[in-house]
């Protein structure tokens, strides 16, 4: 079994790498040549990602997809346990987004690139950084891409459903009056445990929960208002699914 396990695992770091490879042009030219190219970046990240799940026998079931409004921008949190939450959330969120994601990750060849035309990176242990990432994850919002956001900050391998939230996300909210839409990601941490590079195939189910609106007074009350409700909602979404 542990065998079959470095095999498999090796296989799906060899395919995920060498459709990266090729379909990295089919993304990248188009968020080059025009702002407006995400659309069509998105359906080649997409594809890449139904290609990869497929070959690696990784299947995804999305409850509650009708509480999104594809008109209507969201900044989307979730639960995250394992590094198979990337390949997540392209293929569960029906709309263009942009992520927020540690500086580390940018430094990883082609994927960094790639990523990098869609994601805001930030330092969280500098806080000019992340004052510089809320600013510019405001300015997607206005322009109408959803974001997406982890807000414990960093993989979660303990015992409980989530850690702390950092509470950037629900100053965000209360900014822009952008609606949140929590995001349980269950599974993905069984088929690819943090600490770990092997992989198993199995399914990950994704639910999403109806928004919630921030408070439309711009103050410290209704930021953590906002952050204690959508932590108890994911909380809640996680145990009962789980």
């Amino acid at each position: 079994m542990v065998v079959f396990r470095y095999i498999y695992s090796a296989y799906s770091l060899l395919m995920f790498s060498l459709l990266m490879v090729i379909f990295s042009p089919f993304i990248l030219i188009p968020l080059f040549v025009s702002p407006r190219g995400s659309k069509t970046a998105f359906f080649f990240v997409r594809l890449w990602d139904n290609f990869w799940s497929f070959m690696v026998g990784i299947r995804y079931r999305i409850h509650g997809k009708e509480h999104i409004d594809r008109l209507q921008p969201y900044i989307y949190i979730f639960n995250h346990r394992s590094y198979l939450d990337a390949p997540v959330i392209p293929m569960a969120i029906p709309q263009d987004i942009r992520a927020l994601g540690k500086k580390e990750l940018a430094k990883i060849p082609v994927f960094g690139l790639l990523v990098s035309r869609l994601a805001v990176w930030v330092d969280r242990k500098d806080p000019k950084s992340r004052e510089k990432s809320i600013g510019q994850l405001k300015n997607f919002l206005h322009k109408g891409h959803s974001i997406i956001v982890a807000p414990e900050g960093t993989r979660n391998d303990t015992g409980y459903a989530l850690l702390p939230f950092y509470t950037g996300a629900f100053r965000l909210a209360v900014e822009t009056q952008v609606p949140i839409i929590p995001m349980a990601v269950i599974g993905a941490d069984k088929l690819l445990p943090k600490g770990t590079l092997l992989m198993r195939p199995g399914t990950i189910h994704i639910y999403f929960s109806s928004p919630i609106y921030p408070d439309k007074a711009e103050n410290t009350l209704a930021v953590e208002t906002l952050k204690e409700k959508c932590f108890n909602r994911l909380e809640a979404m996680i145990l009962t699914h789980e």
